[in-house]
């Protein structure tokens, strides 16, 4: 090996080892918690698996109301209506979260973010007309 490959060998090496050691102290905090923190997760369900004892039987089985004898069946079907008005107030709630920041800081961004919100508040318009449409948004 001529001296020209072993400094370009010697400078791979370099900067390789120089940017593993800026990753590693610029993360070592982050990778300490995530280990900690799952190591105590892991601790816990094992202390878990271990201390508690099983017992199965009618009474454990069955459903817990208040400490009252349960009637009829724990599994209750809802109509699907209350999830549709659920999914709407959602959506409209996360637009508003999405938009009070844009709408705080709008002399400071300019025409094209008001561009951009405008078409977000033009899609959900669209797909709210398009379940009013269809009857989501109906109770009957």
């Amino acid at each position: 090996m001529n001296s020209r490959s072993k400094r370009l060998i010697r400078s791979i090496f370099y900067i390789h080892r120089s940017s593993s050691m800026f990753l590693l102290y610029e993360y070592d905090i982050f990778w300490t918690f995530l280990i900690i923190s799952n190591a105590i997760l892991i601790l816990a369900f094992l202390i878990f698996g271990v201390l508690v004892p099983i017992r199965k039987g009618p009474k454990k089985l069955s459903s817990y109301e208040s400490g009252i004898e349960p009637m009829g069946d724990a599994c209750l079907q809802f109509r699907i209506r209350y999830y549709m008005f659920a999914l709407v107030f959602i959506v409209f709630d996360v637009e508003t979260v999405f938009l009070y920041p844009w709408a705080m800081s709008f002399n400071v961004l300019g025409v094209p973010v008001f561009i951009e919100a405008f078409i977000f508040v033009l899609i959900l318009i669209v797909g709210s007309f398009y379940a009013w449409r269809k009857g989501a948004l109906e109770w009957s």
